[in-house]
Parts: C-alpha cells; sequence; structure tokens
C-alpha cells in the first residue's frame, strides 16, 4: 500500500495572463488530514481547483495513488474524470444543486459507483442520520449547515480514498462550525484522506495531521498541525490573536501585491 495518495510537485496555475501559484508543492499521506492556509489572496483556492481540474495546470504535476501504489497523473484530466479515479472535491460554494431533492444529489454523486448504489447510499446515510430524514426535500430549502452537510454526503456517495474540502465551515454558526469540524474527523477515521482549506485556521491545524502555509502562491512553511499551532512565527502572521475579538494575518500581500485582508480566499474566477 502506498503511504502517499496524493502529490504535487512544482504547480503553477491562475487566471488569464497572472499566475497565483508559483511552484506550489504538498503531498497527503494516506489516512490524514492535511490543512492548507494562509492570508487572503495567497493561492489556497486556486490550488484545490486545479488538483481538481477545475483550472488548468500550467506547469507541475498533479498525481493520485491508488492504495497499490500506482500513480494515476491527474494534470489534464477534467473533474469527472478525476472523481471516477477516486478524488472528490466539496467547493465553498454550489456544492449542491438546490431546485433538485436531497435523493437527486445522492444519486448524482454516485454516478461514478452506481453499480452499488444501494451499498453506498446506506453507508452515507449511517454517517448523515439526519439526511434520511430529508430524501425527499429540495435542497434549496435546507439550511446553511444542512446543506453543507449534504455538499459533503454527496461527495462521500462517490466513494472517494482523498476527499478536498474547501472552506467547508463558512458563513455557519459557531455550533454548527463545530459539527462540522466533528463530521470531518469522523470520516477520515472511516478510512478517506482529507486535504482542506479552512478560513478558521486554528480549529484546522487543531484537527490536522500536516499544515502547509501559502504566501503569495509559495510555499511558506509546513509541518505537523499541531506545532504550526506553537510556531511563534505561525501564531505573529496567521493565526492572530487569541481574543475572541480579532484576528489578523499581518502585513501580507496578495499575489498581485495588494494588501490582503483577514480570512477566505481570493474572489472567485
Amino acid at each position: 500500500m502506498s503511504h502517499l495518495v496524493l502529490a504535487v510537485r512544482d504547480l503553477h496555475a491562475g487566471y488569464g495572463e497572472e499566475d497565483i501559484l508559483h511552484g506550489v508543492c504538498l503531498e497527503v499521506k494516506r489516512g490524514s488530514i492535511v490543512a492548507l492556509i494562509g492570508p487572503n489572496g495567497s493561492g489556497k483556492s486556486t490550488l484545490l481547483k486545479t488538483v481538481y481540474g477545475l483550472l488548468p495546470t500550467r506547469r507541475g504535476q498533479v498525481t493520485l495513488f491508488d492504495e497499490r501504489g500506482n500513480s494515476l497523473p491527474l494534470t489534464g484530466l477534467p473533474p469527472n474524470r478525476i472523481t471516477a479515479l477516486g478524488l472528490n472535491m466539496v467547493p465553498q460554494l454550489a456544492n449542491v444543486f438546490p431546485e433538485m431533492s436531497v435523493r437527486e444529489n445522492l444519486e448524482i454523486g454516485a454516478l461514478p459507483v452506481r453499480d452499488r448504489f444501494p451499498t453506498q447510499m446506506e453507508k452515507v446515510l449511517a454517517s448523515f442520520p439526519m439526511i434520511r430524514t430529508m430524501l425527499n426535500k429540495r435542497a434549496a430549502t435546507l439550511s446553511g449547515g444542512q446543506r453543507q452537510m449534504l455538499g459533503v454526503a454527496r461527495a462521500l456517495m462517490s466513494d472517494p480514498q482523498l476527499l478536498i474540502l474547501d472552506e467547508p465551515s463558512a458563513g455557519l454558526a459557531p455550533a454548527v462550525m463545530e459539527e462540522v469540524f466533528a463530521k470531518v474527523r469522523a470520516i477520515n477515521r472511516s478510512g478517506v484522506s482529507i486535504l482542506m482549506v479552512e478560513q478558521k485556521a486554528r480549529q484546522c491545524l487543531a484537527i490536522a495531521d500536516y499544515g502547509y502555509i501559502l504566501d503569495q502562491g509559495r510555499n511558506r512553511l509546513e509541518g505537523p498541525g499541531e506545532k504550526l499551532l506553537v510556531d511563534p512565527e505561525v501564531v505573529r502572521l496567521y493565526l492572530g490573536v487569541r481574543d475572541g475579538h480579532r484576528a489578523k494575518f499581518g502585513n501580507q500581500r496578495g499575489a498581485d501585491g495588494s494588501p490582503t485582508g483577514t480570512g477566505g480566499e481570493e474572489p472567485p474566477a
């Protein structure tokens, strides 16, 4: 069995004529949670979109590894092919089909494993019991937290070995955020590796086995999550203060040279 599930090497990508990523590298070990943090405009969501085939790779390699250690190059593949190989993504926005029922959302998620739909459906519903009671509801009628859970459940219907999460707690109430983080841990314990970007950097690092910090589209720091949490440079530049009232990333600048803000990511393209 390969100890890696994903390797990203010297990745360059961007929008229009502008590069956002400048040679980013990262690895996800099988069975781990890997956190990706950094200031606004650092390229976090751009990296996730490029790995999942939503943005073209301009240079570099993205490789998925199956359980036997076989390498599966993802560079240049569309998202549906990448999903079929065992990697799925829950985007920050538009992660469900609002006009479809909850059941239909799950059915669409299961297209890569349609031959074992009943088994996979039961497996996912066992992990998300609240969704079982909502199968006939339109996704548009769900609360923000329920939609987020449905988005994750829909992605798990494809039975991925690696799940990418882009800011899963964005816009949610604190109590619901805790549910989301607990669900991420539970999914990981079930055997799914996770790569996640999260605006709540402290909470993300607290559950992560390993973390990477991006700055201006480049690798800045990396290490075990628990060590990054107490690293003085990480705390000073990226985690802000712990008074519950404010958080700041310091005088960081985005990939375009403009000052960055306090959370979130570069605007969607």
